[in-house]
């Protein structure tokens, strides 16, 4: 079982050599990604005019086990959102908690937040 789960925030800082960038690389190896991350990572880099090979090619490069979005996690995401309302997170942000919450890993995220949310879940913030 994988002890990480990356949120779009975290492999941004990343591939944009962000500050907490060197804090995601040294996760990669034990990390997963919800397939919905994964859908807004390709989404900024869409946005930024990347060509969709290269997108492919530095994805790959990260070696991510991406995990389908299915049932359990759907449920899980959306019993979050209440309690997650207030905070404004996104269904993104939810699919990345819950993926870490039925994996029992550490969310980890640039989105500073996270650190106010009390969900059982163990959260590290990359800066």
């Amino acid at each position: 079982m994988s002890k990480y789960v990356l949120d779009a925030s975290a492999i941004l800082a990343l591939l944009n050599a962000e500050e907490g960038s060197q804090l995601v690389e040294n996760f990669l190896p034990e990390s997963i990604i919800s397939a919905i991350n994964l859908a807004e990572v390709v989404t900024r880099l869409s946005v930024l005019r990347m060509p969709e090979g290269e997108i492919r090619t530095v994805l790959n490069l990260l070696g991510l086990e991406i995990i389908p979005f299915d049932e359990g996690q759907a449920f899980a995401a959306g019993l979050l959102s209440s309690y997650t309302r207030p905070f404004g997170l996104s269904l993104g942000d939810r699919a990345c908690l819950a993926l870490a919450r039925i994996n029992q890993a550490t969310a980890i995220t640039a989105d500073r937040v996270w650190k106010n949310l009390e969900l059982g879940i163990e959260i590290t913030l990359i800066r």
